[in-house]
C-alpha cells in the first residue's frame, strides 16, 4: 500500500497559517512547526497519481512523442480512460467483444511537472494497465514498453526526465493485435502513479511479508524489503526498520537489520518479528496489520512507506476442501469481468466496491478474477471487505495475452508472473493463484503445452511459495495426461468434468472453479416453460425462470447438489456475479440465425450474470441469497449497500 505524502509547499502553507494565528501560544507553535518539519523529512517518498492534464487523440503521429508536437486540438482526458465505451455501437460489429470500436491505435500525452528540487531522486512510473501494448515515451525518447494489457508494470525514468524544465510524458497504444473473447476496453484505462524517492529506497512493491508461524497465542511476521542503493556516494551503510502497526494504530514492535549495499546493488534484507495474541484475518472479520518500513542511509532516513498484511492460515485437504484459520469454509464464490458495464473497462473503485458489496449482500464470500491481473484495488476491497480471492492471471496463453508468435515465452512468463504475483502477495485475501482458464493446448500438452505450463508455474512459486497454484479445466479427458501434477488444486468448469482428475488424483481437492452459466433477462417471464435447457425462442430475451443454460453448463440446483454430495469440492464460483459487455450468450449473431431471425443482429452483452449491467439484481441473486445465507450483509438493501 502506498501512501502520498505532503509536499514541502504544503508544510510551508501549514507554517504560515500557524504564524498567523493568535490564539495559538508560541510554545505550541514552535512545536507544532517542529513536527511538520520532521514529518516532512521522515516522509521522504512522494507518490501522485496522474490522474488530470491528459490529452488524447485515435490514430498514429508520427512525432506525437516529440516535446515540440502540437497537442491543442487534441481531447482532453482524465485516467483512467476508455476511449471505446464512448462507442458508437458498431451494429454489425463483432458481439463477442461488445459491438464497440476498441481496435485501433492511439496517442496520450501529459506534460510532468518535475521541479528542480528533484534533482538527485530516483522516479518510477506505475501503470496499472494499459490496454494493450504501450510504448512509453518521455522527450521524445522511448523509456520502455509493456505486451500484456491486463498486467502491471513499472519503469524507472530518472535517466530521461530534466528537472526544473517541462518535460513530456507521451503513450502509445495498440489494440488492433489484442485478442479477446469479452470487452477488454482501451487506451490507459487504470490509473498511473509516479514515484518519487531518494538514492537509497525500497523497490515497487518492494516489502513482502509472510506470517509462517500463526498459533493461537503469537505469530511469527517474516518482513523482507528489497532495497536499492542508487547514490554515489562512500556511504554504503544501509539499516531497514519494520515496525508493525495493529488496526488501532498502535506500534507494536520494530526490529531492524544493517547491511553495506554497495553502491548501484540492491539487496533483500529479512527480519522476523513475533506478536502476542495476533488478530486473524477472517471474512467475518478481515482484521488489517501494517508493516512502516522505513530505510535509513548511515544515520538519516532515506525512504518510508507501508504495506498492509493479514495474519491468517490457508490449506486445502483431499477429502474436506479448503480451511481457514483452521475452519472449513465453502467458497460461494463469483466469477467477474473486469468491465463496470455502461462505465466500460476504466476503473473506478466506487463501482467495484458497489460490486462486491451487491455480491456480498448476497452471500458471496470469494471472487475469481476471471481471467486476468485485475486492477490493485480490487485486492484492496477484498481485503477490508473479507472477500476471499482466486486471483487469476491468463485466460489462453495466444494473443489473448498479447503473446504473438515472436514472444520469447519464457521472458514474458517470468516478467508478468514476477509483476502479477509480487504486487498482490501481501493480500490475505489471495489463496490461490491461477495461471490460466481453459487452456486446450496445456491441457492437451499440445505445443510443449506441458513445460509453458509448468514454467508459469515454477515463477508463480519463485515468488510466492505460500500459497497453492492451479489453472481452470474444461477437458475431462485430458486429466488422463496428468497436468494436474504440475499444480496444488483441481479446478474444473461445469459439468463434474472433474471426475477423472478426482479418480486419478485424490488427494486433491477440487474447485468448481466456473458454475451453472444459468442465463438470464431481469424480468422477462416466458411460457411455454421449455423443455430443455437449450431450448431458447425467437424473443431475444431468456426467461427468469432460471430453467435455461447453454448446452456445456447446468442450472444452480445442479452445483449446489454435487456439492451436498461430495465435501472434498472446496466450492463454486459462479459464472457470473455480473453481466458483462462482450460473449452475449445465448444471442450472439450465429445463435441468433439459427433460432429464426435471419438478418436479425445478436446482443452485445452477456446473459449470464446474477446481476444485471446496470447492477440490478435478477431472481437468481435471491435463489443464491437463501442458499448462501450466511452473509453479515444480508440485512441491507438488495442493491448492496443503502447508499446505492
Amino acid at each position: 500500500m502506498m501512501h502520498q505524502f505532503t509536499k514541502c509547499s504544503d508544510c510551508k502553507f501549514q507554517i504560515n497559517q500557524l504564524m498567523k494565528s493568535k490564539t495559538i501560544n508560541a510554545r505550541l507553535i514552535t512545536g507544532l512547526i517542529v513536527f511538520l518539519i520532521l514529518s516532512f523529512t521522515i516522509q521522504a517518498r512522494e507518490v501522485i497519481t496522474l490522474q488530470t492534464g491528459w490529452k488524447f487523440s485515435k490514430g498514429n503521429y508520427e512525432l506525437a512523442s516529440q516535446i515540440s508536437f502540437n497537442d491543442s486540438k487534441w481531447q482532453n482526458v482524465t485516467i483512467p480512460h476508455d476511449w471505446a465505451i464512448e462507442g458508437p455501437v458498431l451494429v454489425d460489429g463483432d458481439g463477442g467483444t461488445g459491438k464497440l470500436p476498441w481496435r485501433d491505435e492511439a496517442w496520450y500525452r501529459k506534460r510532468l511537472d518535475i521541479p528542480a528540487s528533484y534533482t538527485g531522486k530516483q522516479i518510477y512510473l506505475v501503470f496499472d494497465g494499459v490496454m494493450a501494448s504501450p510504448e512509453v515515451y518521455i522527450n521524445g525518447k522511448l523509456a520502455g514498453k509493456w505486451d500484456y494489457g491486463y498486467n502491471s508494470f513499472y519503469l524507472e525514468v530518472t535517466g530521461f526526465l530534466q528537472p526544473g524544465k517541462e518535460n513530456i510524458l507521451a503513450v502509445h497504444v495498440d489494440t488492433r493485435n489484442h485478442g479477446s473473447r469479452w470487452y477488454p476496453g482501451a487506451g490507459i484505462y487504470r490509473k498511473v502513479q509516479m514515484v518519487v524517492v531518494n538514492p537509497v529506497h525500497a523497490g515497487i512493491w518492494g516489502t513482502y511479508v509472510t506470517t509462517p508461524i500463526v498459533k493461537p497465542d503469537y505469530a511469527s511476521v517474516r518482513i523482507m524489503t528489497t532495497v536499492f542503493n542508487q547514490s554515489t556516494d562512500s556511504e554504503n551503510s544501509i539499516k531497514v526498520e519494520n515496525t508493525v502497526i495493529s488496526p488501532e494504530d498502535n506500534e507494536l514492535a520494530t526490529r531492524s537489520v544493517t547491511r553495506n549495499i554497495s553502491s548501484g546493488k540492491s539487496a533483500d534484507i529479512e527480519t522476523t518479528i513475533t506478536l502476542t495474541n495476533p488478530q486473524r484475518w477472517d471474512i467475518d472479520d478481515p482484521v488489517l496489520y501494517q508493516v512502516k518500513t522505513t530505510v535509513y542511509k548511515g544515520d538519516e532516513i532515506s525512504d518510508t512507506y507501508f504495506t498492509s498484511f493479514g495474519i491468517r492460515t490457508i490449506r486445502f485437504t483431499a477429502d474436506n476442501g479448503f480451511y481457514l484459520n483452521d475452519r472449513r469454509v465453502q467458497f460461494y464464490g463469483a466469477c467477474l469481468h473486469h468491465d463496470h458495464g455502461p462505465l466500460g473497462a476504466a476503473f473506478y473503485p466506487q463501482a467495484m466496491e458497489r460490486q462486491l458489496e451487491i455480491m456480498k449482500s448476497m452471500g458471496c464470500n470469494a471472487i475469481r478474477t476471471s481471467h486476468n491481473v485485475p486492477a490493485p484495488e480490487l485486492l484492496d476491497l477484498c481485503d477490508k471487505m473479507g472477500l476471499l480471492v482466486y486471483n487469476e492471471a491468463f485466460d489462453k496463453y495466444d494473443n489473448k495475452a498479447d503473446i504473438t508468435a515472436d514472444t520469447d515465452f519464457e521472458d514474458f512468463a517470468h516478467r508478468n508472473i514476477k509483476n502479477f504475483v509480487v504486487r498482490d502477495r501481501n493480500h490475505p485475501s489471495v489463496f490461490i493463484w491461477s495461471v490460466g482458464n481453459e487452456m486446450g493446448d496445456i491441457q492437451s500438452n499440445s505445443n510443449n503445452g506441458f513445460h509453458r505450463l509448468n514454467t508459469m508455474v515454477n515463477y508463480v512459486r519463485k515468488y510466492d511459495p505460500t500459497r497453492p497454484v492451479t489453472m481452470a479445466c474444461d477437458n475431462q479427458n485430458a486429466a488422463a495426461l496428468r497436468h494436474f501434477d504440475y499444480y496444488d488444486v483441481l479446478s474444473y468448469n461445469y459439468g463434474q468434468r472433474w471426475s477423472l482428475a478426482r479418480q486419478l488424483e485424490p488427494n486433491k481437492s477440487v474447485i468448481i472453479s466456473e458454475s451453472a452459466s444459468t442465463v438470464s433477462t431481469r424480468g422477462f417471464y416466458e411460457l411455454p416453460l421449455p423443455a430443455e435447457k437449450t431450448a431458447f425462442t425467437n424473443s431475444l430475451q431468456v426467461s427468469s425462470y432460471d430453467l435455461h443454460a447453454p448446452a456445456w453448463a447446468e442450472v444452480a440446483d445442479d452445483d449446489f447438489m454435487w456439492q451436498q454430495e461430495e465435501e472434498y469440492i472446496a466450492g463454486e464460483f459462479v459464472w457470473t456475479g455480473f453481466d458483462y459487455l462482450g460473449e452475449p450468450t445465448p444471442y450472439g449473431d450465429g445463435i441468433a440465425r439459427r433460432v429464426g431471425l435471419e438478418g436479425k443482429h445478436g446482443s452485445r452483452s452477456s446473459y449470464f450474470g446474477i446481476v444485471d449491467l446496470c447492477g440490478i439484481p435478477k431472481d437468481r441473486y435471491y435463489l443464491y441469497k437463501s442458499y448462501w445465507n450466511n452473509s453479515p450483509y444480508s440485512s441491507t438493501l438488495e442493491l448492496g449497500c443503502e447508499r446505492w
